[in-house]
């Protein structure tokens, strides 16, 4: 099959799964403005924080290990045993010694809602790593299944024991835990893995390579914990955990851009790692990326065009002072798209350490300017520091990628980019409605003719299929 067109139907098959649960929260916008008070949603949104801190830490990013190291072995059905089987040798050994260093942190600290939580850790680091095992496979579909069953249990559990029980905050954390525990049990069942276990096959080489592969990674997780999260920490030390609440439903709205980006990674990785050393790589990666930037630049701008007219029907107004962050995290969402097309390109090469090196550089530059300036500006700093800390990133990988892959981004792209930007959130913050309609019409225009090529190409594609 066409690279492109295997890529298309990968993105499409994981995007009606990946849509279900990563931009369910969204829609349960509604829900946690109406019943949950700024501080209840800020603690809430703390504990998510450190959950996505510690499941790479817990694994040693094994998930990234194993998935990559499937990916070369898919016609090898012994060695696909004898990855899997390690995989599940170190997770085990990785979940027991977090066990006993959580049971020894409570010990000696009154951790809220502590038995929640851990139920809540150990079954991301499950889902996750399922999860990735199910890609590595090839089982697309199962992935996708896997994601709805999340996204159903999610918005389920949550109107139950937020709406009707009355749990609000205790009930978010509950509905998580949930969500990932079903995720887990049916990619386990569903895989068959108990079939693939065997700890005859453990070798002490292979768990060093995919270490030595996966280890770099963990600085560059706990970098873009501390670029996407960090700001969630000084804000409810500095601020206060209510600036907290603010700040996460100002997220929530570039969390679309985020979720949409995640989902074509997800497929982009394998196309990657299958392609990275075809003859025409250059050409194949600077076609994807243009088409990507394209694509997500029309949804960054349109986002912003559009949030004077959805904001107030989504937000609850106890929350209403989170309109004034959005442009800002959403441009910062689209410089993002870039850094992870080109994570993937380092990925494929197996260039790990580069990818943390320069995720440290942006963790750097985010703690630096938001310590700085949040005293001055309040909640705007985190806003500017994410954007800031995301633009030197995209800008440093870029120039580094040059030494390994050439691929190049057409310059009136960038200009017309940095215009349209400029013009909506120019117009966001004089918000006037007449201008607003205005905005909204004229960008609308734009993001079609941007995109028209890969517009009518889908249309194209989509008719014939349904003629045939």
């Amino acid at each position: 099959m066409n690279k492109k067109k295997q890529l298309a139907k990968n993105t499409l098959i994981i995007f009606l799964g990946k849509v279900c649960t990563q931009l369910i929260s969204f829609f349960l916008i509604p829900l946690y403005t109406s019943y949950l008070a700024t501080n209840e949603y800020g603690i809430v949104d703390l504990v998510q924080t450190y959950v996505t801190l510690l499941v790479p830490i817990i694994t040693m990013e094994l998930e990234m290990s194993i998935f990559r190291y499937l990916v070369d072995s898919r016609t090898d059905s012994k060695n696909t045993k004898k990855l899997i089987s390690n995989n599940f040798y170190i997770l085990r050994f990785c979940l027991l010694l977090f066990l006993v260093l959580y049971l020894g942190v409570c010990f000696f600290i009154d951790i809220p809602y502590k038995w929640i939580i851990l139920a809540d850790i150990i079954v991301c680091v499950l889902s996750g790593n399922f999860l990735q095992i199910s890609r590595g496979l090839g089982k697309i579909t199962d992935f996708s299944i896997s994601c709805i069953l999340t996204g159903l249990t999610t918005v389920v559990s949550n109107i139950i024991l937020i709406c009707f029980v009355g749990l609000k905050a205790e009930g978010m954390i509950i509905s998580m835990a949930l969500a990932n525990g079903i995720c887990s049990l049916y990619l386990f069942i569903r895989l068959k893995l108990y079939k693939y276990i065997d700890f005859k096959l453990v070798d002490k080489k292979l768990i060093k390579d995919m270490y030595k592969y996966s280890l770099p990674l963990v600085p560059n997780g706990i970098s873009w914990w501390i670029v996407n999260i960090s700001d969630r920490t000084i804000i409810s030390f500095i601020l206060g955990a209510g600036a907290n609440g603010l700040y996460a439903i100002s997220n929530k709205f570039p969390t679309v851009i985020s979720s949409l980006t995640g989902v074509f990674n997800l497929s982009w990785s394998e196309s990657a790692a299958l392609h990275i050393n075809s003859e025409d790589r250059d050409e194949f990666f600077t076609d994807i990326t243009n088409t990507v930037i394209k694509l997500f630049t029309a949804l960054g701008i349109g986002m912003i065009a559009c949030m004077p007219f959805v904001f107030p029907i989504m937000v609850n107004k106890q929350y209403a002072d989170a309109y004034n962050y959005i442009p800002f995290l959403v441009l910062a969402t689209v410089f993002n798209v870039v850094i992870c097309l080109y994570s993937q390109v380092y990925l494929a090469k197996k260039l790990s350490k580069q990818v943390a090196t320069t995720a440290i550089i942006g963790a750097i530059i985010n703690i630096v300017v938001n310590v700085l300036l949040i005293k001055p500006l309040g909640i705007y700093a985190a806003a500017l520091s994410t954007t800031i800390s995301y633009f030197v990133m995209m800008v440093y990988r870029h120039i580094d990628l040059k030494k390994y892959i050439n691929i190049k981004i057409e310059t009136s792209l960038i200009i017309k980019t940095i215009i349209m930007f400029t013009i909506s959130i120019f117009v966001y913050y004089i918000n006037n409605m007449w201008l607003n309609i205005i905005n909204l019409i004229v960008v609308v225009i734009y993001c079609v003719l941007l995109n028209k090529v890969f517009l009518l190409s889908t249309y194209k594609t989509v008719v014939g299929k349904l003629k045939r």
